[in-house]
């Protein structure tokens, strides 16, 4: 049972959430063309008048270009301010998740990206823990991930989900937490709905960008963290068979955070994290914002009225 936040923004107009509705006809719900974004945001831990995003610039420009590969031009600047908007009216009062998507709004019938209109809401929910904070188990997906030159996996687009929610049922009803896909050259991708990073020897590594993987903002704040901490960092492919022997294995993303990972298959991982959990700890004061360093992650809306 979801506890959605009560307003919602809907056709140019912020209006109760159980009002934004679409028609059955419309070409998004029947084709996929569609893109979301995700950011997660708290209650000051010190001043219950204000509320903390991570990285609300950077989640906004990722959907604006998302958008471009619909065919619809959307401004960060506007998405920013109707979020800032959407905070100020819920005035959530426990940690919670904002979902904005844009979409096809037209009712054609006609599988197309021109000549039809668009549109975006801003709906939210609470949010506590994704998937366990102790730790998870994952199997390697019968599914492979979607390739760049088939699909715009730069862009989070709806469409593409599909391959995640056939791999997490298919992990789930096999007795696993999670999914981890491979790409079509045989190597590891991501999670179904996550990036993936690994332990060796001491060194963070996760896959490039050339392994169709999603850019992920919780993957670039975690590669920044760790270099600013003295961790060496490397972005390479990483075969199936050292995915199963790594020192630590962890996934990442906006509603996940940092998630351990303590088996893959029948391989138990080390129960010993020291990277992974020193990343986790850094990430949680950063989005606390009790971090000076990074500062400029946060973004601040005070709660007029509270």
């Amino acid at each position: 049972m979801h506890n959605f936040l009560p307003i919602a923004y809907f056709e140019n107009q912020f209006v109760p959430f159980e009002n934004a509705k679409i028609s059955i006809a419309t070409h998004a719900l029947h084709y996929g063309t569609a893109a979301f974004g995700g950011m997660r945001g708290i209650p000051d831990p010190e001043n219950p008048q204000q509320i903390l995003l991570f990285r609300l610039d950077r989640h906004c420009q990722r959907l604006c270009q998302s958008a471009k590969f619909l065919n619809y031009e959307l401004s960060p600047e506007k998405l920013e301010q109707i979020i800032i908007d959407f905070v100020q009216k819920n005035q959530p009062t426990k940690s919670f998740y904002i979902r904005p998507l844009v979409y096809s709004s037209g009712l054609g019938i006609a599988p197309r990206l021109h000549n039809i209109e668009k549109n975006f809401f801003v709906y939210g929910l609470e949010m506590g823990d994704y998937l366990s904070p102790d730790g998870i188990s994952c199997r390697i997906s019968s599914w492979t991930r979607q390739e760049d030159r088939s699909f715009p996996l730069r862009g989070k687009i709806s469409a593409a989900y599909i391959t995640s929610a056939l791999a997490k049922t298919e992990a789930v009803e096999s007795g696993f937490d999670e999914a981890i896909l491979m790409n079509s050259q045989g190597k590891v991708c991501e999670a179904t709905g996550m990036n993936v990073f690994i332990v060796r020897k001491g060194k963070l590594i996760t896959p490039g960008f050339e392994q169709d993987i999603l850019e992920g903002i919780t993957r670039d704040s975690v590669l920044t963290i760790a270099k600013n901490l003295g961790i060496p960092t490397i972005e390479r492919p990483i075969d199936k068979s050292e995915l199963l022997i790594a020192d630590e294995v962890f996934l990442c993303g906006t509603a996940a955070k940092i998630a351990p990972v303590k088996q893959i298959e029948t391989f138990k991982l080390p129960e010993n994290r020291p990277i992974t959990e020193q990343l986790k700890e850094k990430l949680s004061g950063i989005t606390e914002n009790k971090d000076s360093d990074y500062k400029n992650w946060i973004y601040v809306i005070p709660l007029e009225g509270k």
